[in-house]
């Protein structure tokens, strides 16, 4: 895998965690321990994304 479709994969997946936050948010079924998780996974991943565009 290139590093340039190694970062689309990687922006794709920050961008469908960001949706998966945002109807989480919007869900009084999911607890803040589940946003939380979901926030470390997308913080990650645009660390990355950060280290890898360098």
């Amino acid at each position: 895998m290139s590093l340039s479709s190694h970062l689309q994969e990687l922006k794709r997946k920050h961008e469908t965690l960001s949706e998966k936050v945002e109807a989480a948010q919007r869900s009084p079924s999911v607890d803040d321990l589940q946003v939380a998780e979901l926030k470390k996974q997308k913080l990650r991943l645009k660390e990355e994304i950060a280290r890898l565009s360098i």
